[in-house]
């Protein structure tokens, strides 16, 4: 990245929440315990599938993976913007910031994808049971993951390499607690009509693909659970549903807001505190959400409980 004049860029300045300065160590308290809280409930969840021989299934696979995700891009925002509440230094490195925006738009893709597989293997489960463990195998299931964090890496590597052709001319200041490509965008003099061009290709391609799998999973998984003749086993087939349908809806309809919103002189502000509940609130509650919704993650924990207590 190079100045208008010619010059390196070196450093970018993160605004944060720049009118909020005055709650600013209130504000670190909060983000820091929810941060602890994400970060103690996804490492728990992961240990707790490790531990339960129970969930050694291709569900808890998935959502281990789904822990894994949330905290790398959780990870890769919070920490800088925590810093920025109690420090007077606000500067990002340009590599540091590209790095942030790489990470971050790389796990939060394969989120996207790792709910769109777990939605086919529910439908998998319910609508063909007994073909289950033959359909989602050990080695399907690892290709879906794998398939995932590639697919998140090449849409993450298209946009952090073409900021590399950028100039600012305007202002290092990046109105955000930290580097996205719309803010970065927004200070450039450069012509990045690709750019945004690209972003909305990527982004509305994997957004509209995975919603549709999700959504068309849930139409073949809800006719299949009218169809059983118990009560019972209706209300069993969909519990095991319910954590999944719960954070699918948390997750996309943050991500609709954000990118749906009508532009205005408060768009910038709003794309932060969206940019908060799908960056660091969403992580802290994906575990809650499957350790309080989930008979089998309740009963491992129950067990485990009783081991060490």
């Amino acid at each position: 990245m190079t100045h208008g004049n010619g010059t390196e860029v070196t450093e970018f300045f993160l605004l944060g929440f720049g009118a909020q300065h005055r709650f600013w160590h209130v504000l670190f308290i909060i983000f820091l315990l929810i941060y602890m809280t994400s970060m103690m409930g996804n490492i728990g969840m992961i240990l707790l599938i490790k531990a339960d021989s129970r969930l050694q299934t291709p569900m808890y696979f998935f959502l281990q993976h789904l822990a894994f995700v949330d905290i790398c891009y959780t990870s890769a925002i919070t920490p800088k913007m925590l810093q920025t509440f109690i420090s007077e230094n606000k500067s990002i490195s340009f590599m540091g910031c590209v790095m942030q925006a790489w990470v971050y738009g790389t796990f939060g893709t394969n989120d996207a994808y790792l709910l769109a597989v777990m939605a086919v293997d529910r439908y998998v489960a319910i609508c063909k049971p007994l073909h289950y463990l033959t359909v989602m195998s050990r080695t399907v299931c690892i290709q879906l993951v794998a398939g995932s964090y590639i697919i998140g890496s090449i849409n993450s590597s298209v946009h952090t390499g073409l900021l590399f052709s950028l100039s600012f001319c305007k202002s290092h200041t990046i109105n955000h607690f930290f580097c996205d490509a719309p803010p970065i965008l927004a200070i450039s003099c450069s012509n990045t009509e690709i750019n945004i061009m690209l972003l909305a290709v990527f982004v509305g391609f994997t957004l509209m693909f995975t919603l549709s799998v999700v959504i068309f999973s849930y139409i073949y998984i809800l006719a299949a659970i009218l169809k059983m003749p118990s009560t019972a086993g209706r209300k069993k087939a969909f519990s095991t549903c319910a954590s999944h349908l719960t954070a699918v809806t948390i997750f996309y309809g943050t991500l609709f807001y954000m990118y749906l919103q009508p532009h205005s002189n408060n768009s910038q502000e709003t794309m932060k505190v969206a940019s908060i509940f799908c960056g660091i609130v969403i992580p802290m509650l994906n575990p809650l959400i499957y350790s309080l919704r989930n008979k089998e993650v309740k009963e491992a924990l129950k067990v485990i409980g009783k081991k060490f207590f």
